[in-house]
């Protein structure tokens, strides 16, 4: 079984998720994490890396973990879990992803080769979701391209990396029109948190 680790920077890192209103904005991203812990809770143990105080009570009421965020971005995050994992399956979900059901997480995983890497990317070539099959092949690459880097990385040790097509974990909300574009499909929690902005359109 693998253990499923999900960065969580709360209003924090959804700068550029505008026009909703500080309540809403609130709700939706604590909406967004809820849908993703509904997910990664029913395929593993899950881990939340955060020290956003509604983040971690919510991390706490779905049955996961929590792990205080050292601050420096997304790789120092993920970093300080793995630290504390001794385990050979790991996943490393992002919290803005509220498509993402038990499915998409254990097809990344049948994806995995053996001893190698999978991921799922987004649009803009960053990384949605990465498997590992231990904690310390882990590499500090998020950010613009990484996915690219991840690849590449994993290759340059000789293991075998792929990427993955899974449009529910491709599928993360950065901004508005990403919001507008997915919150149909998006989970429950999701969409409670924008019934009112539905109303008020």
């Amino acid at each position: 079984m693998a253990v499923i680790v999900v960065p969580f920077r709360g209003l924090a890192g959804k700068q550029r998720l505008t026009g909703l209103g500080a309540d809403t904005h609130r709700a939706v991203v604590l909406g967004m994490l809820a849908d993703v812990l509904a997910a990664t809770t029913i395929v593993g143990e899950t881990v939340v890396v955060t020290n956003d105080d509604d983040g971690r009570r919510l991390a706490t009421a779905a049955g996961a973990r929590t792990v205080d965020d050292p601050g420096g971005g997304q790789s120092p995050a993920v970093a300080a879990a793995l630290g504390l994992l001794d385990i050979d399956a790991i996943l490393v979900v992002n919290a803005d992803v509220p498509c993402v059901v038990p499915y998409d997480l254990r097809s990344l995983l049948a994806a995995t080769p053996l001893g190698g890497i999978a991921l799922v990317a987004s649009a803009d070539g960053r990384t949605n979701a990465l498997s590992l099959p231990a904690p310390n092949l882990f590499d500090p690459l998020y950010g613009p391209r990484s996915a690219d880097r991840f690849l590449r990385a994993a290759r340059d040790l000789g293991l075998e990396a792929v990427a993955v097509e899974i449009p529910n974990l491709a599928d993360d909300v950065d901004t508005r029109d990403d919001l507008d574009r997915v919150q149909l499909r998006a989970g429950p929690r999701t969409q409670a948190a924008l019934q009112g902005l539905r109303l008020a359109s």
